[in-house]
């Protein structure tokens, strides 16, 4: 998509993201605009790096000034076709703009981008589309609070039964390093393979996180038993926020309550580092996950999610607790670690 597509005085272009100048200015509109961490072009760039996945987006000009930006993700997978996404890999995105009627443009703009791309399905993560795209409000939603003033302050805005699971691991003899090294990295993905091995899902690729961690404002948090990593989590700090993005444990956590240990001490960390609030992330209405972040004193807030797909095609179907999917998942759950951690990035990297 080379020429321009015109709105009155007003331009949608394709983006250049490895000129300088072209990055520049649209980190500044992410920033002025409010956008999320997965708005900025240094997340795409990141997820093209650690997957291979093309970084895209769709840009809108008016006398010079940029009035609206949709940053995407061309990913494609064996298993679920391909998708142009906004953003990927991420839980937030959708169009940035001035206007509704630059909203409106930039999403026809990305249909047709996607034509020309041979994808049939665009997906939004956040954010307004128009009338006719297929809109969902229901399916997952998001949570946010502020952190506390102190550290003890922190603990008691914790709900009791909450709050004692956090005392009950306090009391174990367990470490917690935060770091970006080499070590932090293997324990991290050590932990997190396995942790989603046992949920059915494939592991992201380790170039992703490294990625991550090279591009954007992140760290590993990892809390160990007897010297062993049992729970960790990669966290991306944004716009005085923090969110625990890729973070599991062991089986051992559960007993340990180390995952418990790791949401308090992130909070703890992230308002160390200035933070004032705490993005649990999103999660899926009405699923365990959902509840445990409820049980933490956070409001769920319902999230947005649309979706284009091309005339005349099948609508893209990649959630993972789709009857579709669910055999893959509890065979999935059966396998060696050993063989889930050499097969599941070349799998999980189409997942975007």
């Amino acid at each position: 998509m080379n020429a321009p597509f015109a709105l009155g005085r007003e331009a949608i272009r394709a983006v250049e993201l490895h000129e300088p100048d072209e990055l520049r200015r649209l980190e500044g509109f992410v920033a002025d605009s409010g956008g999320s961490v997965f708005h900025r072009p240094a997340w795409l760039q990141a997820v093209e790096e650690g997957t291979g996945q093309k970084a895209l987006g769709l840009v809108a000009e008016k006398g010079g000034a940029i009035t609206g930006w949709l940053p995407l993700s061309l990913v494609h997978s064996p298993i679920f076709g391909r998708v142009l996404a906004s953003s990927g890999f991420a839980v937030e995105g959708g169009v940035l703009a001035d206007s509704p009627d630059t909203t409106e443009c930039l999403c026809r703009a990305a249909e047709e981008l996607a034509l020309r791309q041979s994808c049939s399905t665009v997906e939004l993560r956040g954010g307004s589309a128009p009338a006719d795209w297929a809109i969902r409000t229901e399916s997952h939603c998001g949570f946010i609070r502020e952190l506390a003033e102190d550290d003890e302050a922190q603990l008691l805005a914790i709900p009791r039964k909450q709050r004692a699971e956090v005392r009950k691991g306090l009391k174990n003899e367990l470490e917690v390093s935060v770091g970006t090294g080499e070590g932090d990295r293997a324990a991290h993905y050590a932990v997190y393979a396995e942790s989603v091995r046992n949920l059915g899902t494939p592991v992201f690729p380790k170039s992703l996180f490294d990625a991550v961690l090279h591009h954007l404002d992140a760290d590993i948090l990892t809390v160990r038993h007897e010297g062993v990593p049992v729970a960790s989590v990669l966290s991306l700090y944004h716009g005085g926020s923090v969110m625990p993005y890729w973070g599991g444990g062991t089986w051992a956590a559960r007993r340990l309550r180390a995952n418990d240990v790791m949401y308090y001490q992130l909070m703890l960390h992230a308002r160390g580092r200035g933070c004032t609030h705490f993005d649990f992330g999103r999660s899926k209405t009405e699923s365990g996950a959902y509840f445990f972040k409820k049980n933490w004193g956070f409001d769920p807030e319902p999230l947005s999610y649309a979706s284009w797909t091309a005339p005349g095609a099948e609508a893209r179907d990649a959630d993972p607790t789709s009857a579709k999917h669910a055999a893959r998942i509890a065979l999935w759950q059966k396998l060696p670690l050993g063989l889930t951690n050499r097969i599941g990035p070349m799998i999980a990297k189409g997942l975007g």
